[in-house]
């Protein structure tokens, strides 16, 4: 018996319905259009894309030697497992978000509906598979669990990863390294790493689920919005400077990460960065991480007033 029952998704079956290599039925959508039920393929670049953007950097190689798709699969689940994230890496693979190129060009209420079919389609297939061994996959209110068949669903808080200066200190130590060992693309990821995991502790300090979006400035957005950290004119013009600077290394980090990392592979949008400009972006990340990380302990001495 597997000490997380998320294990159970950890079969070959499995795995290929969520990166979807499996489809299913056909669904008749209400203009008349037609498909094959499935979850969006995955390729191995997006793979290696997601398993970084989700706390674990993953290199995918051009010249041959890269793992099977659901290997890759495989090994995200397991680092989710292990993590606590594995509700947030399905909720992820069912957003609506994943099918726009699927959907895109229907009406928004063929495309709620179509939505709404493909999913509970994909569930049941999945509970197929569960059934013999007792369990079965449950969405509520959001949130993936799996449990055996007839109990109720039980959604623990989630655990919170200790996060302090100590840690900030140790990322960018091996984020430096990667710098003198001119490895400048898993610096850039390690950095990007660093602040989505400052990002999520600090909203889950605030018993909020941080959006799973994908994106680094939507987790900023929802941090400054939770912590009060909206420029204004009562605030002091330089710590208003300062936000609006921290806005732009934001930006400057996630669309490095997007086009230079070593998430995705060389293409037309790569660009070659130098030595010094990689010590940049570390040394920006740890900045703002570490600035975060401080709002966050304020905010919680202030409430304990």
């Amino acid at each position: 018996m597997p000490s997380n029952e998320f294990e159970f998704l950890r079969t070959k079956e499995i795995l290929a319905i969520l990166d979807g290599d499996t489809t299913f039925e056909e669904i008749h959508l209400a203009d008349g259009t037609s498909f094959k039920i499935s979850l969006p393929r995955l390729s191995g670049p997006d793979l290696c894309a997601l398993s970084t953007q989700f706390g674990l950097p993953v290199t995918y190689s051009w010249s041959g030697g890269s793992l099977s798709r659901w290997q890759y699969l495989d090994n995200l689940m397991e680092y989710s497992i292990k993590n606590n994230k594995c509700s947030d890496l399905l909720s992820y693979l069912f957003s609506k978000k994943q099918f726009s190129s699927m959907l895109s060009g229907h009406s928004p209420e063929v495309i709620e509906d179509a939505y709404k079919k493909i999913i509970t389609s994909i569930v049941q297939h999945i509970n197929g598979s569960l059934y013999f061994g007792g369990h079965e996959l449950v969405i509520e209110r959001g949130n993936f669990t799996i449990r055996k068949i007839g109990t109720a669903v039980r959604i623990e808080a989630p655990k919170i990863k200790n996060i302090d200066r100590e840690y900030i200190i140790s990322i960018s130590t091996r984020a430096m390294d990667d710098v003198n060992q001119k490895n400048y693309d898993s610096a850039i990821t390690k950095s990007r790493t660093l602040l989505e995991e400052v990002f999520c502790y600090v909203i889950e300090k605030k018993g909020v689920q941080p959006v799973t979006s994908g994106n680094i400035s939507d987790l900023y957005r929802q941090v400054k919005s939770l912590y009060n950290m909206h420029t204004d004119s009562n605030t002091d013009r330089r710590v208003n400077t300062l936000l609006s600077g921290f806005e732009k290394i934001i930006s400057s980090i996630s669309e490095m990460r997007n086009k230079d990392s070593d998430a995705h592979g060389v293409g037309a949008s790569r660009i070659n960065i130098d030595e010094h400009h990689a010590r940049l972006f570390v040394n920006a990340a740890v900045s703002m991480a570490d600035f975060i990380l401080a709002v966050e302990k304020k905010a919680n001495l202030d409430s304990s007033k």
